[in-house]
């Protein structure tokens, strides 16, 4: 797989690099927005936020305006804020540095494989194609959700969690069953994930009420009027 990591720092941007060579890709580096947006097509983007030209997101924005490309957002910034704006942007997943080379392994195959055999392209015996839950509609076959006559873009992360809490409407989903399901993992490191992903879902959505929080367990999908 081709990777391209985007990162200012020689210092982190180099032993990552020779890590995934290491697990069998070819990487490229780009110090700073303008590389990463000048460089040939690959199969992977590690997004940090802070470039020294332009942020990480005016990347991922530009990047998205003409590819649907993975790319995993390498950042500092801890708060949700920033996660969900990342993802609002098309971001498939976020990490926080510091973190664990075998965690960004994991979360790379989770999000290859989300892209590589999406929802939309399941089993083509698979019982069901498509749900409705009030004004919400999920094609699943299409890759497509609407509410009402809008039709609401998200990405493939994004897809996979809506379906599997769809799939399961009325029901609570927890945490540890949607990092199973969604992301391929039980790393329980991860459970903040699920959560970024749900704000994020939710605002695309248009009403936070379509999912609900059960304290301390996890979420529930509900039918609006």
């Amino acid at each position: 797989m081709q990777v391209l990591i985007v990162e200012d720092e020689a210092s982190i941007a180099e032993p990552l690099g020779d890590a995934l060579r290491r697990e069998g890709h070819e990487v490229t580096w780009a110090p700073t927005g303008t590389d990463a947006l000048a460089a040939p097509p690959v199969d992977l983007i590690l997004l940090d936020l802070r470039l020294p030209d332009m942020d990480g997101y005016t990347v991922c924005r530009t990047i998205r305006e003409r590819s649907q490309v993975p790319i995993i957002m390498l950042t500092a910034r801890g708060e949700e804020i920033d996660k969900v704006l990342g993802l609002e942007l098309g971001a498939d997943d976020y990490l926080v540095k510091p973190f664990g080379f075998r965690e960004l392994v994991a979360r790379i195959n989770a999000v290859m494989r989300r892209h590589q055999t999406p929802a939309a392209t399941d089993d083509a015996n698979s019982a069901s194609t498509d749900t409705t839950i009030g004004r919400l509609h999920i094609d699943r076959r299409a890759h497509r959700v609407h509410v009402a006559d809008q039709e609401v873009e998200l990405t493939p992360t994004e897809f996979a969690l809506l379906w599997e809490l769809a799939s399961n409407a009325g029901a609570v989903c927890t945490r540890d069953a949607l990092l199973r399901d969604v992301w391929q993992t039980t790393w329980s490191a991860s459970g903040k994930t699920v959560d970024v992903h749900v704000a994020s879902l939710r605002r695309k959505l248009g009403d936070g009420r379509w999912i609900e929080t059960v304290r301390g367990v996890g979420y529930r999908l509900v039918e609006l009027p």
